[in-house]
């Protein structure tokens, strides 16, 4: 367990324990929200055999498609690959396998891991390729399928400011993806522009608790700008 007053470090410390094989959710949609410098410091890092989440592959040459690019990515879980040529070469190559979510239901299947259900019942998707290889059961006159729950050994995520404790505070859009995936992991990396003495955030502005929170590391804004509009970090 992570006392609260040792959770901050530095990136090399804070990819230490990741393990090859490991599955590693990404927050961010787009550039806005993705933890750029958290990503640079995993590739640097050498693990392999990687199983990421993320909502989109970013563009190539930034974020996670510098991972992919490396080889160092074996499954990608996603909503799509649209801005990303070398991730959809990559796919249909079969050099990773990549499986689809519609981005609603990523993101259901992330936040009930987070508050500790198994899955969620959805109509989503009947009867179509989205329904493929789901369990599907009759209530009440109709037909659900069950989404089990997305967990991750670890999740990288960005926010705009945090304090030693880990409490942490997102930008505008920035948050997207981020609050989900820091609750539906086991060990979770946080990278921030500013790090406050505790007490110093307001409360009502937090928006993940530190008891989520296994490391944070600050970084500065040109580490985590990649393609990245400035108002949306």
């Amino acid at each position: 367990m992570t006392l609260l007053n040792q959770k901050v470090c530095d990136l090399d410390a804070a990819m230490a324990n990741i393990s090859d094989g490991a599955t590693i959710m990404v927050g961010g949609f787009g550039s806005p929200g993705t933890p750029f410098a958290l990503l640079d410091a995993l590739l640097a890092s050498g693990q392999r055999n990687l199983t990421l989440i993320k909502n989109d592959a970013n563009e190539p040459g930034i974020g996670i498609g510098k991972l992919i690019e490396a080889g160092r990515v074996k499954r990608l879980i996603t909503s799509h690959l649209g801005l990303n040529r070398t991730a959809i070469e990559a796919m249909n190559s079969g050099e990773i396998e990549v499986t689809f979510h519609p981005q609603g239901l990523l993101a259901e299947k992330i936040r009930c891991a987070g508050v500790g259900h198994g899955g969620f019942l959805t109509d989503i998707g009947i009867s179509t390729e989205i329904a493929e290889g789901r369990h599907e059961i009759n209530l009440e006159g109709g037909t659900w399928a069950i989404e089990p729950a997305l967990q991750a050994d670890v999740a990288l995520v960005h926010a705009e400011r945090a304090d030693r404790y880990g409490n942490l505070i997102y930008r505008a859009t920035a948050s997207n993806f981020n609050p989900l995936m820091a609750m539906a992991a086991e060990r979770v990396i946080a990278q921030t522009y500013r790090i406050d003495t505790p007490g110093n955030l307001p409360i009502d502005t937090i928006h993940t608790p530190c008891a989520f929170i296994s490391h944070v590391v600050q970084v500065d804004h040109a580490s985590s700008q990649q393609g990245a509009c400035l108002h949306d970090l």
